[in-house]
Order: C-alpha cells, then structure tokens, then sequence
C-alpha cells in the first residue's frame, strides 16, 4: 500500500483537509470546498468497497467513520468533513469526540441552507434509507426553526441511477448529466421518481433537500419531475462555508497557493481515477489503495470503548 503520509510533516496551518465519503458522491462536496478555498490542500477518501452506506446498521457504520477518521488523522489533516448523509448522521457526533481536529458533517449545513429558502416553511428531504429513518434533518431542522415541518422520503434506488450512470462509459460529467436527465423521464425511470418525489409534491414543500451527496448529480432530472418552483438544496456549498469559517476562527487557512490534492480508496484505484475525473470534471491523477484490513486494524481498543460508550448513551 503507498502511503499518503509518508515523509510528510507540515505546519498545521498548510495541512490538508480530509474529505471521506462512502464512495464517490462526496466528491460533489470536495469539489465546493476547493472552488470555494482554492488555497486548501485535500486528502479524499472514498469507501466504495463498502459502499453504499445507507442499507447498513448504524454501529457498522459507526465503526466506519471510527477507521477512515483515524486514518484521515494519521496523514495528518486538520480537519475532517465527512461528506456522506448517512455517515454524519451516524458517527458525526461520536467522531467529533474522538478526533482531536474538527469534524465537519453535511446534515447540519444542508438543513441551515433549507431554512434559509423554505417560505411556506414545508421542506422535503430525500435521502438514503439511513439518514431518512435517523431522523437527523428533521432535528437539525427543527433546531433551527421549530416551525418548519420537514416531510423525509428514502429514495435509495437513485444512488444506483448515479452509480450506473457514472458507468455509463467516456465522456465528460456534462455529457452523461445531458444523457441521464434523457434517460430519467424514460417512463420507468419516471415512475420511479414520481412514486418517490409525488408525496412531496402533495405535501406542499416549496424546498426540497437532497439529502445524499450522490443527488446533486441528478439535479437537472429531479427538478423535471418537482417542478421549477420547487428550490433544491445541496449541502455542498453551506459545508464548505463552514469549514471556511472554522478554519477562518482558528487561525489555520492556508498561508498560500501552495496547495495539493490526494486521493485513495478501499476499492478498485484505477476505476476511482475514472469515474472520479467525471465527477470533479477533470482528472484527479494516481489514488491510492487502502485495504480494509489496514482500516480495520485501526479500530482500536480506545476506539472500540468510545463507540460502546456512545452507544450505550444514545440507548439510556
């Protein structure tokens, strides 16, 4: 395995910013973060072996946030985003005790986004089969602004129209958009979606969350089936102001232009180079393979008790 940490050390002001996600969706985060801080460095780190998420018991996927925010640690970043729905909504609350950097979820910031749009204060959330029975927009939301009402659809089978889509074959993340919104009003394809999206439409929401980070993929296709009056929402942009923002009050932006980016990922590296060049819209050169064995070496036993700690108060 070539490691990312390897000879480097470096002030913690020109440290990167670790960016994990359970596969190749966050890229949609790290992409803002980096047009939004064009001076930051970023560690990515994709788990598409283990990936999706969302069907997974939360302590598994706990225990995910507990290795890959480790590892994050160790090459070293100074702060941690994770940028998977599913992932903050589970483990955002425990890695944030563990880890000593800051860590930075995508639930909060997308739900202060909606809060900000709603103006009938009815907002839709769609996301993962996990982060919609978490519950965690609808709390976010309503610790916000206890008068908005949120309506939460799962709507798994749209991380597999992402996935096969970004499979599709070459071309640039233009191309397969143009391609998939085509394919998306395809009648089966759209009943689907308005057998998701209608009871939304019926509930009346005038701001609808895409509560997974594959989503903003197929923004153009979802907003055909809501309707233009309908405001859609990616965490993206409120993350990576966040994370903006908290580098900004530590004192640790980066001094300079110097500035890198790495990825590396639990499944097939080369296939990662691929399909995330489409994504980010350019390419993203060599990643990096990480076997699960060295993540799951680093579930400790320090790690081990914080999680069983955590558990048992979220059970008290």
């Amino acid at each position: 395995m070539r490691s990312l940490s390897e000879g480097y050390t470096a002030p913690m002001r020109t440290l990167p910013i670790g960016v994990f996600d359970s596969g190749l969706g966050g890229l949609t985060v790290a992409r803002e973060i980096m047009r939004a801080l064009p001076d930051e460095s970023v560690v990515y780190f994709g788990d598409t072996e283990r990936c999706p998420y969302g069907p997974r018991d939360p302590h598994e996927v706990r225990e995910f946030v507990l290795q890959i925010g480790s590892w994050l640690v160790q090459q070293p970043v100074k702060l941690i985003v994770i940028a998977c729905n599913t992932a903050t909504a589970a483990g955002l609350a425990l890695a944030q005790q563990v880890f000593d950097v800051p860590v930075v979820g995508v639930v909060e910031p997308g739900a202060r986004a909606a809060v900000k749009a709603t103006v009938n204060r009815r907002v839709g959330v769609i996301g993962t089969v996990g982060t919609v029975e978490s519950g965690a927009y609808s709390n976010a939301v309503r610790l916000l602004d206890a008068g908005t009402t949120v309506f939460s659809v799962a709507t798994p089978r749209f991380v597999d129209v992402v996935e096969q889509g970004l499979r599709m074959g070459p071309g640039t993340l233009e191309d397969w958009l143009s391609e998939v919104s085509d394919v998306f009003i395809r009648p089966t394809f759209y009943e689907m979606a308005r057998d998701y999206l209608d009871p939304l439409k019926r509930s009346g929401v005038d701001t609808l969350v895409l509560g997974c980070t594959h989503f903003p993929l197929l923004s153009a296709a979802i907003q055909q089936v809501v309707g233009s009056h309908v405001r859609l929402i990616s965490s993206a942009e409120e993350t990576a102001r966040e994370v903006a923002e908290t580098l900004g009050m530590r004192g640790q932006a980066a001094p300079g232009p110097d500035r890198f980016e790495r990825y590396a990922t639990t499944g097939d590296a080369g296939e990662f180079e691929l399909l995330g060049g489409r994504v980010l819209r350019r390419g993203i050169g060599d990643v990096a393979h990480v076997p699960l064995a060295a993540l799951e070496s680093l579930l400790d036993d320090r790690l081990r008790e914080a999680l069983q700690a955590f558990e048992a108060g979220r059970s008290a």
